[in-house]
């Protein structure tokens, strides 16, 4: 379910925003800076990519004493909601853009408990993400995608999140869906996802998506209702002494379904990067020396 949802006036251009170039060929800048690149494989079974490690995050930090009287409140993901909307909208370095948009706890079905503990065991700067993993390296299966190198556990600012992980106040991982990526991004909080890693468990997510179109939504519902009402019509007709249980089975996935609809992220908008693909590799020299993306599959 949507924590919040709200609309922005602007600007037109973000300063942190994805730029696209033939050839698959994809470039995460933030204001001047690439912060990362990546090149979509020809099969669609995922992507290469390389950090540039120029990354900084849109918010400010968080102070502890804002974190304990957040967890105090039973509103507690909805005050955070607030809070992460709040200083996006006056950040000079995010991604918000002119059109409706969304912060979700979660993407339906996307997380999967098994690929949590890779990301503090293989996040290379330089590397490839699967999208569905047949044939794939097994390290290569994560289910998102740092745009910084993550701290060691032993960190001075990691342990202070630790601390907090433990006492049940640590903030949530303000992710950000995007979906030429195929993958949410950590927008915020790289430091309290490798605390809560670290400490054996899982951070809390709030996940900044763009709205889906309200024609799209509309039509998607529209369809799964006629599908269940076609169901429960021939059901009835049907009969028999297990039609109620079938009915209320069909009603249930139902259920699912819209949740799921209501869940889903929207697109997330691209520009096209000037220069094409020769501007993309010209910066691929000057912020990633030496990163040649792997197979062209």
């Amino acid at each position: 379910m949507a924590e919040q949802s709200l609309y922005v006036d602007g600007p037109a251009v973000p300063a942190l925003r994805v730029e696209t170039a033939s050839g698959r060929r994809l470039l995460l800048r933030q204001g001047a800076d690439p912060v990362l690149f990546a090149v979509q494989r020809a099969t669609h079974r995922g992507l290469y990519y390389a950090r540039t490690g120029r990354y900084v995050s849109p918010l400010p930090p968080l102070r502890a004493t804002l974190a304990r009287s957040f967890r105090a409140s039973p509103e507690w993901p909805a005050r955070w909601a607030h809070h992460f909307t709040a200083e996006l909208r006056t950040s000079p370095n995010g991604p918000f853009h002119q059109g409706s948009w969304q912060l979700l706890r979660s993407l339906p079905n996307w997380f999967a408990d098994v690929n949590w503990p890779k990301l503090l065991s293989h996040d290379p700067d330089r590397g490839h993400l699967t999208w569905f993993g047949y044939g794939d390296p097994v390290e290569d299966a994560r289910d998102l995608l740092p745009l910084r190198r993550l701290s060691a556990p032993n960190a001075s600012r990691v342990k202070a999140y630790r601390r907090q992980y433990r006492e049940g106040v640590l903030p949530p991982v303000l992710l950000w869906w995007v979906s030429g990526l195929n993958s949410p991004v950590v927008l915020d909080g790289h430091d309290r996802l490798t605390a809560a890693l670290a400490e054996g468990g899982r951070p809390e997510l709030l996940v900044l998506t763009r709205a889906m179109l309200d024609g799209w939504a509309g039509q998607a519902v529209r369809q799964r209702i006629e599908a269940y009402e076609q169901h429960v019509r021939a059901e009835e007709v049907r009969g028999g002494p297990l039609a109620s249980t079938r009915i209320s089975r069909a009603s249930r996935r139902l259920a699912d379904d819209l949740t799921t609809l209501d869940d889903a992220a929207g697109l997330t908008r691209a520009w096209p990067l000037p220069g094409g693909p020769e501007a993309w590799q010209r910066a691929v020299y000057d912020y990633a020396p030496g990163w040649e993306p792997g197979p062209k599959d």
